[in-house]
């Protein structure tokens, strides 16, 4: 569960600068391990001499959404560690060359340490990382590891899978709705999650996808969910940053599955569930590495199974047997025994996308281009 941004280009295959290695339990790795210490092994940060992690957000931690979820995180590292770590953010930072002049910022203030929440920074951490040598980098969802830049992100689509199983079960014609950010392999492979998990509940389900091009735009994400109910479907899922798309299904008596927190409060009775991200742990393990000089560069790709991807709690409509259905492969998915991305998996053109007992590895998923047959839509926006 952002983010991978609009650098399609570079998306095309995962980029390795430097060494790699294993930074958690679930990390995916190669390559030989690197270490970088900010600070010398066992030195002490106190009040007086704080270690500062530092947030650079794609948007506002109001957004109720994905920075909301980075922010509670980031809340989480200062109360863990109390007066010993100084956090600081920069809210609705724009992708691009902006970027640089908000990391210039942050470095002058001290920061030990700077996670970037948006796939869009990626050249600009790369070039800071290369630039300011004494400071650690982390960014979500991207794909270039170095020996001062790791990358870490989960499992959203395992979710995404179980949402689309309510969305399916709750759907009466079949028909439902998408409303989609950016037409980018993590979007691509949310939309592709979300519909083979509606039709496992209703073999006949489709998905009707459009294109907002924009993470945060209440307004376009309404236009955009507006025109899916114009369409037919009874059902709306996102992956917007907004919980917009659960109030323009409520207002029109449809039922929604939200994503990145859980937005139940925004449309309870549109209310189905939702894939949510627990940033917390993560972020305080990577600081405390940090800290103590045991710090390595990554890729890291949490889960289920540990709670980094968190399905939030079921709507009052979700019947008793959707439950038990989605709770089921929820468990499945966290033993290892069910992978969604597993084929046969028919892409929208006919066409063989993975072959039987085929199950595609962390990094094909982050390469997808195609949508899997039953979505409605252009891959290409």
């Amino acid at each position: 569960m952002s983010r991978m941004k609009k650098l399609l280009g570079v998306f095309v295959a995962f980029t390795m600068v430097g060494a790699v290695a294993v930074g958690a339990a679930n990390s995916v790795s190669s390559g030989a391990t690197t270490k970088t210490t900010t600070t010398a092994p066992g030195s002490q940060w106190t009040k007086s001499h704080p270690f500062k992690a530092a947030f650079i957000y794609v948007g506002a931690p109001s957004d109720a959404g994905w920075t909301h979820a980075h922010d509670v995180g980031r809340l989480e590292v200062q109360k863990y560690f109390g007066g010993r770590v100084q956090t600081m953010y920069k809210e609705d930072v724009p992708e691009g060359p902006q970027c640089t002049q908000v990391i210039t910022q942050l470095v002058d203030a001290g920061a030990n340490i700077i996670f970037a929440t948006s796939y869009g920074y990626q050249p600009e951490l790369v070039a800071a990382a290369a630039k300011y040598p004494h400071v650690l980098f982390e960014q979500a969802t991207g794909t270039t590891v170095t020996k001062t830049l790791s990358e870490y992100y989960g499992a959203g689509e395992d979710g995404d899978f179980l949402s689309g199983m309510a969305a399916g079960a709750a759907s009466v014609t079949g028909k439902i709705g998408f409303v989609a950010p950016y037409p980018i392999p993590e979007v691509i492979r949310e939309v592709d999650a979300f519909t083979m998990g509606a039709q496992l509940m209703n073999p006949k389900a489709t998905v009707k996808v459009v294109w907002t091009n924009t993470w945060f735009a209440p307004a376009t994400e309404r236009t955009a969910a507006e025109a899916l109910v114009a369409a037919g479907v009874d059902v709306l899922g996102d992956g917007q940053d907004s919980p917009t798309t659960g109030q323009v299904a409520e207002a029109h008596g449809l039922k929604w599955t939200g994503y990145d927190s859980n937005q139940e409060s925004f449309a309870p009775k549109a209310w189905l569930t939702a894939t949510t991200y627990n940033w917390g742990p993560y972020y305080i393990m990577e600081v405390k590495a940090a800290m103590n000089g045991t710090w390595k560069s990554h890729f890291w790709y949490g889960s289920l199974a540990d709670h980094f991807v968190i399905m939030a709690p079921f709507g009052s409509s979700v019947t008793a047997a959707t439950r038990k259905a989605i709770l089921a492969k929820e468990s499945a998915i966290i033993k290892g025994t069910l992978d969604p991305f597993t084929g046969p998996i028919i892409e929208q053109n006919g066409t063989v996308g993975v072959k039987a007992g085929v199950t595609l590895t962390v990094m094909q998923k982050y390469s997808l281009s195609w949508f899997v047959k039953g979505v409605i839509g252009n891959p290409k926006g």
